[in-house]
């Protein structure tokens, strides 16, 4: 299967186009075409079903599109964005930064760029999340999901993106499906300080679980480290303030910025 990138390209120039005559003709920024066809940016579903429907190929940009975002995704992370998938229940606890499904553009381009990592890397890791937002929050039928974090998570970050972010949270927040909860400073010392992670609960009342490190992310089926990280929930969760409160504050928080 060709490279999505070469297929865009030829068929455009066979077409005598310019990336902005494109974008316009589907509706998507010119800036937005000539990142696909430099390999920046894998298009999405519906933006790859477009781009199929303007050029007349079936589903050639839309089956190369699903090959760029699986290549994009380490391979660690593959068997666990397939768990996000079909979660009908996914618990986050993150102590220093926001769960990566419920983190603006912004946001995870600041994280990530924290971590010296080439632009070209950088914007491979943002287009693994947007996707992999698509595919949980964003579809049709999302999984409920609880977050407990961490307060200082929300003390971190440049100031507007922050000020951003924390707007998008509660705005998430306001969702039927999504929870999200704050364990204040005022917690002390707890075991959730250990570590990050996410359980995930799937058809059938099968579970799996999530950690990560500095290296790179591992995905738990264990029985015995599944009731481990059960128990740790059990203690953030419990620490955490009620769901209104944790609204307050994330409220105080943007109106600090104000």
């Amino acid at each position: 299967m060709n490279d999505v990138r070469e297929i865009l390209r030829r068929h455009r120039v066979e077409r005598r186009m310019t990336q902005a005559r494109l974008g316009r003709a589907i509706k998507v920024s010119a800036s937005l075409i000539a990142a696909i066809e430099q390999g920046r940016a894998v298009p999405r579903p519906e933006t790859a079903a477009q781009l199929d429907k303007f050029f007349g190929l079936g589903d050639e940009i839309q089956r190369a599109a699903e090959v760029a975002r699986d290549d994009a995704r380490p391979p660690w992370l593959r068997s666990w964005t397939e768990n996000e998938e079909r979660a009908t229940m996914l618990r986050w606890w993150e102590p220093l930064l926001l769960p990566g499904l419920l983190q603006t553009e912004q946001y995870a381009r600041a994280v990530l760029r924290g971590g010296w990592l080439p632009d070209d890397v950088v914007e491979r890791a943002i287009q693994v999340r947007r996707d992999r937002q698509a595919t949980t929050i964003d579809r049709p039928s999302p999984p409920r999901i609880s977050a407990v974090i961490g307060e200082f998570a929300l003390m971190s970050g440049p100031p507007e993106v922050r000020r951003e972010q924390v707007k998008h949270l509660l705005n998430l927040s306001e969702r039927a499906e999504v929870r999200v909860q704050v364990v204040p400073r005022s917690a002390g010392l707890h075991a959730g300080l250990q570590g990050a992670f996410v359980l995930a609960t799937l058809p059938g009342s099968r579970r799996a679980g999530y950690v990560d490190d500095q290296l790179r992310g591992r995905v738990v089926t264990d029985a015995g480290d599944l009731d481990q990280l059960d128990l740790s929930w059990e203690i953030v969760s419990g620490l955490a303030l009620p769901v209104q409160p944790s609204r307050d504050l994330l409220q105080g928080v943007i109106n600090d910025h104000d």
